[in-house]
């Protein structure tokens, strides 16, 4: 279950999202977050450390922390943190369902274990999911689980949120996700599931997550169409 800094993060993130807090002004200092949320000093330093590793603030000595967030032109399907589908649409304002097209356990041969990380042998769950939002099919996830983390998995719950059963069901923590962007030809398969138009290039992330114990328990191939697709991330210079 994830920690009391990350709801947070997430709620102050939302705040800063939708205004609340302003491009350039200042969020409460942490003795009024304290009391506003009903927790320690190093719970809400953790929030601001998150905030601020995702460019959303920045400490400014002597002043307190200031929002460094502005809203960008696309606002389309914008993939920042690890979080479920769910959640990724509610952010960007999106109505949004998740079809189940394949839902099978598999143990893993070389080529299986080769392309996802997975040892030779291991014994996994192969999904395939489409995610639909703004009357179109612009996602196609392939994704392996370690079995033995997501026991009582269903399609019906792959359908809803994979990550929210394992947090609230399977008391699993869910820390870091490995990510690779790169862009790929559409494939026939590609065609056949998203509604493309006349795109022939997709951007393909490759997920590698990992939970509190260490353990690589998915990897996911996130097939995106490509206007419908923004990946945020904040650069910090050394001293």
């Amino acid at each position: 279950m994830k920690a009391i800094y990350y709801d947070i993060y997430k709620d102050l993130r939302e705040k800063i999202m939708a205004g609340v807090y302003p491009y350039q002004t200042f969020i409460p200092s942490e003795n009024q977050l304290i009391a506003e949320y009903d927790c320690t000093h190093n719970t809400i330093r953790r929030a601001l450390q998150v905030l601020m590793l995702h460019g959303f603030v920045q400490p400014v000595r002597g002043k307190g922390v200031k929002v460094i967030w502005q809203s960008g032109h696309r606002t389309r399907f914008v993939l920042g943190d690890i979080e479920t589908f769910r959640e990724a649409a509610a952010r960007n304002g999106l109505e949004a369902t998740t079809r189940v097209r394949l839902f099978e356990h598999v143990v893993a041969d070389e080529r299986i274990a080769e392309v996802s990380g997975f040892e030779v042998g291991d014994e996994l769950v192969h999904l395939e999911r489409v995610r639909r939002f703004d009357d179109a099919n612009l996602i196609f996830d392939k994704s392996f689980f370690r079995a033995s983390c997501v026991e009582g998995l269903t399609p019906e719950i792959a359908s809803d949120s994979i990550f929210t059963y394992l947090e609230d069901v399977l008391d699993m923590e869910v820390t870091t996700s490995n990510r690779t962007i790169t862009m790929e030809y559409a494939t026939a398969e590609d065609r056949e599931v998203l509604d493309l138009l006349d795109f022939d290039m997709l951007a393909v992330v490759e997920n590698r997550t990992f939970n509190s114990d260490g353990v690589h328990f998915e990897t996911t191939w996130s097939r995106h169409r490509p206007d419908y697709f923004t990946f945020l991330a904040t650069a910090v210079r050394g001293c």
